[in-house]
């Protein structure tokens, strides 16, 4: 999973975008984001602990 967490997120934005386009999903982005914004900036916080570094 490490290195990953990137590609995921960019996945599942992807999906929920193409999904919106569609029409199989009824989603306001701005009202998610309004929403859960901090929810959004934990997961990255976490996901950095994941991410391989420098090895100091």
């Amino acid at each position: 999973m490490k290195g990953h967490f990137g590609a995921i997120v960019l996945v599942v934005v992807g999906v929920f975008f193409l999904l919106s386009n569609l029409g199989l999903l009824n989603l306001n982005i701005a009202e998610l984001l309004r929403t859960w914004w901090p929810a959004i900036l934990i997961a990255l916080g976490v996901g950095m602990f994941f991410v391989p570094g420098s090895k100091k």
